[in-house]
């Protein structure tokens, strides 16, 4: 794995479950960001007001809509909304949210830190052991759900609240299973959402 993509996730990790992105997409259901797509090494200012910036926008849609420019080397670069840098606070929730809309492409992402801006491209140099470090980081998102598609869980708020704890507890036996003392239950995850900015 890339070692600055490893430093990032060593420094905030562990990664967000994504019972925790959805808790705090639903505290913050305003949140956009600014982005823009950059050649390697030809970062500008003045791409703020090109065609390559999408400025108050949703990550996932943004992500989804545009996955080609990653797929031809570009980097994305991420800041908080009318800001030109990034909060601390969001980084993990950002790196969780893009790793989990693009999981389905199967593909090893590099994620930096550069000028106070959060910056994804794909790693082109990734081997097989390499991504399988890379996604092995965020198995907690494996505990998730898409909570806008029929999941199957209850309507009735005590039943969905029983049935979702005890698939948490399902699947954390597995887990610890695999993982023994490196494994952080669900239950026990970080309080991300209240946590002080630094």
């Amino acid at each position: 794995m890339n070692q600055l993509t490893k430093k990032i996730i060593s420094d905030f990790s562990p990664m967000w479950t994504n019972k925790q992105v959805w808790e705090f997409d639903q505290i913050n259901p305003e949140l956009t960001f600014d982005l823009i797509y950059v050649e390697p090494g030809k970062y500008d200012e003045k791409l703020w007001e090109s065609k390559s910036a999408h400025l108050d926008s949703e990550v996932r849609d943004v992500i989804v809509r545009t996955f080609d420019n990653l797929l031809d080397d570009e980097e994305l670069w991420i800041s908080n909304k009318s800001e030109k840098s990034l909060n601390r606070n969001n980084i993990a929730y950002l790196m969780a949210v893009i790793v989990d809309t693009m999981i389905e492409e199967e593909v090893c992402l590099n994620f930096r830190l550069d000028r106070d801006f959060l910056v994804l491209s794909i790693d082109r140099e990734a081997d097989v052991i390499d991504c399988k470090e890379f996604f092995e980081e965020f198995y907690h998102l494996a505990t998730g759900f898409n909570y806008e598609t029929d999941t199957g869980i209850p309507d009735d708020e005590t039943e969905a609240e029983m049935y979702l704890t005890r698939l948490q507890e399902e699947f954390d036996e597995k887990m610890n299973g695999f993982l023994g003392d490196k494994y952080l239950p669900g239950n026990n995850d970080p309080d991300t959402i209240n946590a002080e900015e630094e």
